[in-house]
């Protein structure tokens, strides 16, 4: 195995479900496990969490027919934007579609009676994303000739939010839409169905991680939690309300070790070097290609030993280096990247991104490890 690795605590990611179950009450959990379960690696996250969740959403289709690949038996929500020529393949692993136009409903409704199956979807409106989705304030004609097609399983409904983290405007600009503007906008679509005598689809849905937090009137029939699921909040300031604790560890182990004197200079573009006395220069096996970000170069740190040390000189494709000064270290010593008091926040600042792109691109190449 290589000494550069993830350790995924899959007890820890059960325990996170259970949290978010108990916090929305009677309301379906549906776990995003997109993106390889944001680094956490689906093929250990999505067998071992079945038993606690509801339903699961991915972005595409393919990864949605892996899950099934997985043996998974779940209803599977496939979020992102579908081709027509994708449709057979949703009913050939019983996938949940996203409706997110007039024209894929009709396709479907014509495929599925084509083939004398029914196919599930989740009618998509777009309240103020602006990605996918019916606009809301059109959304009359799609709700109503979705509810005539005679060989759908019109099952959902919902919306994404874009900015879950704001409830009120509070001064910032007039084009920023807040949560409670898009649930709003949502109700304005559900009562469509009041309207014309119509059955609302069974499971409506808005809450993402920080409705979920920020939201409680929107939780309705299921939450869609994404960054929560795997211990972290999708917002610095949001209070902590739900007892959710990361369950990812990025470990790796001393390469090499050697004192480099003062003047000299360390990684490509010599932009650190040893200044006053001799210093421990530490190798990691680890760099850009697995993930840790170019952007870390001379602002990120490792614990080794139970002691913080900065990384310094530039990240390399394959490996970096770490500066412990005075203090041993040998050769296999372990060091953690990522985790054991290094939150994804803290890594996001040190490259300028966000906690969620952190997490995913943590490098296939990187083993993923899971224990319980």
């Amino acid at each position: 195995m290589r000494p550069t690795y993830l350790e995924v605590n899959l007890t820890q990611l059960q325990k996170n479900i259970e949290a978010i179950r108990a916090h929305v009450g009677g309301a379906k959990v549906t776990p995003m496990v997109k993106a390889n379960a944001y680094g956490h690696g689906l093929e250990g996250v999505a067998p071992f969490i079945e038993p606690y969740v509801d339903m699961f959403g991915v972005a595409l289709l393919e990864e949605g027919i892996y899950l099934r690949q997985l043996g998974i038996k779940k209803p599977i929500l496939v979020a992102g934007g579908v081709f027509k020529e994708q449709l057979p393949a949703f009913l050939e692993h019983d996938l949940t579609l996203t409706a997110s136009s007039l024209d894929l409903v009709l396709a479907a409704d014509h495929l599925a009676e084509s083939t004398r199956k029914r196919l599930t979807v989740h009618l998509k409106v777009d309240t103020g994303m602006e990605r996918v989705g019916v606009h809301y304030y059109e959304a009359e004609e799609f709700v109503l000739k979705a509810s005539a097609c005679r060989h759908l399983r019109v099952e959902g409904i919902y919306t994404h939010l874009a900015n879950s983290e704001l409830m009120e405007l509070g001064g910032l600009p007039e084009h920023v839409v807040t949560a409670k503007t898009q649930f709003e906008r949502f109700q304005e679509v559900l009562q469509i169905y009041e309207k014309h005598s119509l059955p609302i689809p069974s499971i409506k849905h808005v809450c993402n991680s920080g409705g979920i937090l920020n939201l409680p009137e929107a939780h309705l029939d299921m939450v869609r939690p994404g960054v929560l699921f795997y211990g972290v909040y999708p917002g610095r300031d949001i209070p902590r309300t739900i007892d959710v604790k990361p369950a990812l560890t990025w470990k790796s182990r001393v390469a090499y070790s050697k004192v480099t004197q003062p003047g000299r200079a360390v990684s490509y573009g010599s932009l650190w070097q040893v200044e006053g006395s001799p210093s421990r220069v530490i190798t990691i096996p680890c760099g850009y290609a697995d993930g840790y970000f170019r952007r870390n170069t001379n602002h990120g740190r490792v614990i080794l030993n139970g002691k913080s040390y900065s990384q310094v000189g530039r990240v390399c494709m394959d490996q970096f280096m770490v500066n412990v000064a005075e203090d041993a270290a040998e050769v296999g010593d372990e060091v953690i990247l990522l985790g054991g008091g290094i939150t994804p926040e803290e890594v996001a600042d040190w490259s300028g991104t966000n906690e969620y792109e952190v997490m995913t691109s943590i490098s296939a190449r990187v083993p993923r490890v899971f224990v319980e």
